[in-house]
């Protein structure tokens, strides 16, 4: 995310000494990705951040695939993901790949005894339902309803809701999120053809510095297992920092929907992109206003991508029987469309309230164990003319 920002103190010059009241030295911390050649910050802790008291035996958090190679149009009713307390525990991988891997999760419970970092994604944490703040020793951030929460691999964090009722998607980017390239002028800047600008880009606030001595756990999760460290200083002991590498939230109802006179193609609707797939955000907005325009998408054949969605709230014109939660995945090799009668129905509305999240992955996905068990088997069948 390439916007400058800092928070709390930082020396005038970087790798300088930088010494606490009583004279001892803050410890210096490059946060650094692709070696020293893309987005860095630097942190400054009150106790260098290596002090590692334990480290117990790691466990497998590997996705178990269950339909590895498949060419059927399928359908998760995600709300079946049954609440669990834990953060961790809750989410459950569904639709995986080399490049990304994609979650549910229903956590009842704050993470109160325990911090997280994930050193081999990226995430992407949308919020479907449920109020609560995102802690990291860069700041807090609030977040809500449609909230798009980005944490940059490396980040360690904690998540403290507000109540038991919270529903999240969650997208794990091998490679490092980032805008399109096509919304950006050569110094990074949002233009002015894009959804949305700077101004909706919510970075972390209130930097509370925990100069704290103890025992902290922090479970890091690395190449599919969960290695449990147990650090002897607070993870969240920054004096200050600055930077472009830091966690960032915008919300979806922030994303300007850019309409037509006919249908618009699904890259007008693009909000992210990592290597091999795409991000998209499906708002409440005006349709296509030619005289004889067809609002409900047309028939498509995948050929190089396959196409998920999140449905998340609103009435699908193009769909039957849509639920909140629910995801689609429409496999490249085979053409999808809308529904029959969709198409008729359509002509002459002038607005969709709906709302969700599309993902196209350039790499087949697999279902994992939990897909299975909460697929909608019937879905493939669905177009058949029958339907009402």
């Amino acid at each position: 995310m390439p916007i400058y920002h800092s928070l709390g103190q930082i020396p005038q010059k970087r790798h300088t000494a930088f010494r606490k009241p009583d004279g001892t030295l803050y410890a210096e911390e490059l946060v650094s990705t692709h070696g020293f050649s893309s987005l860095y910050s630097l942190v400054y802790h009150c106790h260098p951040p290596t002090i590692v008291k334990t480290l117990g035996e790691p466990y497998s958090v590997e996705p178990k695939i269950a339909r590895e190679k498949h060419l059927k149009h399928t359908s998760l009713l995600g709300f079946n993901i049954k609440p669990e307390d834990d953060f961790l525990k809750s989410r459950k991988p569904v639709l995986v790949n080399s490049d990304l891997q994609i979650s549910l999760a229903a956590p009842t419970q704050s993470m109160t005894d325990y911090f997280y970092k994930n050193s081999q994604a990226d995430e992407i944490i949308f919020i479907h339902q449920g109020t609560g703040e995102l802690r990291t020793g860069f700041g807090t951030i609030r977040f809500g309803y449609g909230d798009y929460v980005v944490v940059p691999r490396g980040t360690i964090y904690q998540i403290v809701f507000d109540n038991s009722d919270n529903r999240l998607f969650i997208i794990e980017s091998y490679t490092p999120i980032r805008f399109p390239k096509r919304y950006l002028n050569e110094v990074g800047q949002l233009m002015e053809h894009a959804p949305f600008c700077e101004r909706d880009i919510r970075r972390p606030q209130e930097l509370k510095t925990h100069d704290e001595l103890g025992d902290f756990k922090v479970l890091i999760k690395k190449q599919g297992l969960i290695y449990p460290y147990v650090y002897g200083t607070h993870p969240f002991d920054f004096i200050g920092w600055d930077g472009y590498h830091y966690p960032w939230a915008f919300s979806i109802h922030n994303f300007e929907p850019i309409t037509g006179r006919v249908h618009q193609p699904p890259p007008v609707h693009q909000t992210f992109e990592a290597g091999n797939f795409v991000v998209c955000s499906f708002v409440p907005r005006k349709y296509d206003y030619h005289p004889q325009a067809i609002p409900a998408p047309y028939n498509h054949s995948n050929v190089d991508s396959d196409e998920v969605l999140y449905y998340v709230d609103g009435d699908f014109m193009s769909r039957h029987s849509v639920v909140k939660g629910q995801i689609t995945l429409h496999p490249g090799g085979i053409p999808h469309g809308p529904h029959p009668g969709s198409v008729e129905k359509s002509i002459g509305k002038e607005k969709t309230d709906e709302l969700a999240v599309m993902i196209d992955p350039f790499r087949p996905l697999m279902l994992t164990e939990h897909a299975i068990e909460i697929e909608d088997e019937s879905y493939h069948k669905s177009w058949q003319f029958n339907i009402e």
